[in-house]
């Protein structure tokens, strides 16, 4: 009964997910290579993360938003909802191309935050039904299986969203580097340094697209499966 089920099952794989797994392992790798060289390079400013971070955040009129120091390695966020810029211990203390670079990327998101940038207004309203998408559609689809078939439609329907907050991401995340390049460039390190800063947050940007294929992969092969049943 598994024959010409398995194999198609088996091609759809290779054609919605293998391509992007591909692409996010190379990624992966690109982002460890580009950061563990950049963060053994001290940048020109002298400053370190947290400073270059205050310094464009003053700059910027956003005085208000506090610099915290957090665990974990390349855990670096910025949290609209307490106006808190978050650094990892590296990016926080080190003066590396790699951490000022970081630091200023993040900041880049705060000022996206002070002017209402909408792809993130726009991501923000989407993470409550991305985090359901996650974390019920694949259990719901299962359940479709057994039982109705609206089990299935309804976590196809909440993978959905999960796929659109990838998707929205890349505008917010390539938005936040190049405001990031552009405040470090205002004086604040070389352009010989930026070529390093460039070097790294493309690094990122590219983490960031191999994660939307996979989900686009994703949602397009349960859409393929959910036609064969259906």
């Amino acid at each position: 009964m598994f024959g010409p089920y398995f194999y198609t099952y088996d091609y759809s794989y290779l054609i919605y997910i293998l391509p992007g797994l591909i692409l996010a392992m190379y990624a992966q790798a690109k982002i460890s290579s580009a950061y563990e060289k950049y963060n053994k390079v001290t940048a020109s400013t002298g400053l370190s993360g947290a400073e270059v971070a205050r310094k464009i955040l003053d700059r910027n009129g956003l005085n208000y938003v506090d610099i915290k120091m957090v665990d974990g390695k390349l855990s670096d966020h910025y949290d609209p909802r307490d106006k808190t810029l978050n650094l990892s211990r590296d990016v926080y203390y080190k003066n590396s191309i790699a951490s000022v670079s970081i630091a200023a990327h993040e900041v880049g998101h705060a000022i996206q935050d002070s002017v209402d940038y909408a792809p993130l207004k726009i991501r923000a309203a989407l993470v409550p039904l991305a985090n359901l998408g996650t974390q019920l559609s694949f259990i719901l689809i299962i359940l479709g299986f057994f039982f109705s078939v609206f089990f299935t439609k309804l976590g196809i329907a909440l993978f959905f969203f999960a796929v659109l907050f990838q998707i929205v991401t890349l505008p917010v995340e390539y938005n936040a580097s190049n405001r990031a390049k552009k405040e470090l460039a205002m004086g604040i390190i070389t352009e010989e340094d930026l070529k390093g800063t460039r070097e790294v947050l493309s690094a990122a940007a590219l983490t960031y697209v191999a994660s939307t294929i996979v989900a686009i992969g994703q949602f397009l092969r349960l859409l393929s499966i959910f036609g064969r049943r259906d």
